[in-house]
């Protein structure tokens, strides 16, 4: 038999887990999840049509726009956030590679799947079933995390919080408890541009609207292609795993970033400043030594040397 829990129970031990933010959305209150006058199912819609998309096949997965279709007994999201910013700084030069500052620590899945465990263990042992993602289901988690209040979609697509500003990461607990709901966040980008005009690909090719055909974080990460297009690769500017440059320039970062405390996200040395000719030549071996614990175990050691020569070859 279920107990009775509620919002405040949940967010409490949200926090107890070691989750900054948290907010909830009860799915019966929600028709549609709006973003200025159009839903996000017809902006992902949109998106696709355009072929926005690239190769990444899985976002057309038809469940993302039917939330029941991913926990047919689903009544509320549980969104939450976790602060990754640590204030290291990247020496700008040109034998030196640039990895995404989400990436330099541990597998980001493993921290956080971790606390989602203990969360959802939690709730089972009340009498509610669950279901948990962190970056890893057919779910618009960006547009959930805006309904339940966390933060608001900026113009390079990322969730924005008055917190922590972008430098986040997101999962989700889907539950059968009925759970009040937060209030949706406004956005706050007001007439604000850097991410796009910083953008040296022009991928963010109109607001909120991010062209992965065009983006570098793309390109190093998901492109499985034994070449980068030269248009790309001539403005990649030493990065070899994803990209922050909308993120570095925009105001709520340089305002509000705060360091993380958890210690998992702290870099890995070799992570903050590599050698580009290092990763040209990067074997197999010192991959799965350097990266055993990382994200960047998406990125195989022929796509690291690609990157790095496409840097050196084009910078």
């Amino acid at each position: 038999m279920m107990a009775e829990i509620s919002a405040l129970q949940v967010k409490e031990k949200a926090l107890a887990c070691g989750f900054h933010k948290i907010g909830i959305v009860n799915v019966q209150d929600v028709s549609t999840l709006a973003q200025g006058n159009e839903s996000a199912a017809q902006r992902l819609a949109y998106w696709l049509d355009q072929g926005y998309q690239a190769s990444m096949e899985w976002m057309s997965d038809s469940r993302r726009q039917c939330l029941e279709s991913v926990m047919p007994e689903v009544k509320s999201i549980i969104s939450l956030a976790v602060n990754y910013y640590t204030p290291h700084e990247r020496e700008e030069r040109r034998d030196r590679a640039k990895i995404s500052r989400y990436a330099w620590g541990r597998d980001y899945h493993k921290v956080i799947m971790k606390r989602l465990k203990v969360l959802a263990q939690w709730l089972e042992e009340k009498g509610a079933a669950s279901r948990v993602y962190v970056d890893t289901g057919p779910i618009q988690e960006k547009a959930w995390a805006q309904q339940a209040g966390l933060g608001w979609i900026g113009k390079h697509s990322n969730l924005i919080t008055r917190d922590y500003g972008s430098w986040i990461f997101l999962a989700e607990v889907l539950t059968d408890l009925e759970l009040k709901s937060d209030p949706p966040h406004l956005p706050h980008c007001g007439t604000c541009t850097r991410c796009i005009e910083a953008c040296p690909t022009q991928a963010i090719v109109e607001p909120y609207v991010v062209n992965a055909n065009r983006c570098i974080a793309y390109h190093t990460i998901e492109n499985r292609s034994s070449e980068i297009p030269v248009e790309v690769a001539r403005q990649m500017d030493g990065w070899v795993a994803g990209c922050d440059i909308c993120q570095d320039v925009c105001p709520w970062n340089q305002r509000f970033s705060q360091t993380t405390d958890i210690e998992e996200f702290q870099p890995y040395p070799w992570n903050v400043n590599p050698s580009l000719a290092d990763l040209a030549e990067l074997s197999r071996e010192d991959w799965d030594r350097k990266f055993r614990a990382s994200a960047l175990r998406r990125i195989k050691p022929g796509m690291f040397q690609r990157n790095a020569r496409a840097n050196l070859e084009h910078g």
